[in-house]
């Protein structure tokens, strides 16, 4: 067998009025999430994991549209009904944390296997509908990272300003 890498991504896909694309796992019913997905190998680049995620998961070519990479990087426990993916004795993940502006809101192509539904919401409500509560945090951030330069915006949890 072969085991995940436990190093992951994270794609928040959104347009730049803030809606957000949210899919719902099929191992999972009732699980919504952003783009997620392990690296295939030791040295694939970070970008490409982000990249060839989008495109499995949604049929979206990333390439087309404003991929960037957060410089944002988490540590978690992997679910336990997820560790049988990985290694014995694999118990954290570091996933890394991007974004794809698109647009409008696109049409999507699932993964069967892997996705049953999405829906494209507004920050808020992606944000709230999101099971992982890093992944809900990486839509909150969404406010201040798409600030346009020079405008001052407010952080969704603490109110602060960036």
């Amino acid at each position: 067998m072969r085991y995940k890498i436990p190093e992951s991504v994270l794609v928040v896909i959104h347009t730049p009025d803030l809606q957000v694309l949210l899919i719902e796992r099929a191992d999972r019913p009732g699980f919504w999430q952003s783009v997620t997905g392990s690296l295939d190998a030791e040295d694939e680049p970070l970008a490409a994991t982000a990249a060839r995620e989008v495109h499995e998961e949604t049929g979206i070519v990333a390439g087309e549209h404003q991929l960037s990479d957060w410089q944002h990087t988490i540590e978690y426990e992997i679910y336990p009904q997820w560790r049988h993916r990985y290694a014995p004795g694999v118990t954290r993940n570091t996933e890394h944390w991007f974004g794809l502006c698109v647009p409008a809101p696109l049409p999507v192509t699932l993964a069967p296997r892997e996705h049953l539904r999405f829906e494209w919401l507004p920050w808020q409500a992606a944000a709230e509908r999101c099971f992982s509560s890093s992944n809900a945090e990486a839509v909150r951030q969404l406010v201040w990272r798409c600030a346009a330069p020079g405008t001052v915006a407010t952080d969704a949890l603490s109110g602060a300003t960036r």
